[in-house]
């Protein structure tokens, strides 16, 4: 591992347990080289980095696995952990990120979303993909990005080492991004 990566991969690890703020995450993110396409091949394993985004946190507490990336057509953006630690992706359409991000739950996991969470991972499971990836140049820099199919989202992915990658989620309407990492399984 190069050096720059070892200084970039401990700042993640450092910020992804204190947390940071918004423009320090953008700070970073700016630093990072691109991510070509052909290198997010895989299924990747994801975490929040704290930002003070009202999204911190949710996806981890609803069971978020990660994403998967079979080639630039054929990408589940959402996996779940399912029954039994089985991951299983759903579709990404019918998931309320704009209702979630103007929310400010405390406690997202609350004993309802827990009682209904396996049956919502049996409807929303999909089998087709429901994303798909692109060069795009965001913060003037063209790196790997996915798009989703059905919602006005689009996660830019930065080089953090060759197994890491730091996500921002540019949602149309949300005010600040939400920051993300991926950790090839």
């Amino acid at each position: 591992m190069a050096d720059g990566e070892f200084a970039n991969r401990g700042w993640l690890t450092t910020h992804q347990a204190s947390g940071t703020s918004t423009a320090a995450a953008l700070a970073f993110f700016d630093s990072l080289p691109a991510m070509p396409i052909a290198a997010m091949t895989g299924r990747w394993r994801g975490s929040g980095l704290p930002s003070g985004h009202t999204m911190d946190g949710l996806l981890e507490a609803f069971g978020w696995w990660g994403k998967a990336f079979s080639g630039p057509d054929r990408v589940d953006p959402l996996l779940f952990s399912g029954k039994g630690g089985e991951v299983v992706a759903v579709n990404a359409r019918f998931m309320p990120f704009g209702l979630i991000a103007r929310l400010r739950l405390e406690s997202p996991m609350t004993p309802l979303l827990r009682a209904v969470l396996p049956a919502a991972l049996r409807v929303l499971r999909t089998s087709q993909p429901t994303a798909r990836l692109r060069m795009m140049e965001h913060r003037g820099v063209a790196s790997a990005t996915m798009i989703y199919d059905f919602l006005p989202i689009n996660d830019v992915f930065r080089r953090v080492d060759q197994d890491t990658v730091l996500g921002l989620m540019d949602m149309r309407g949300m005010a600040q991004p939400f920051f993300f990492v991926l950790r090839r399984e």
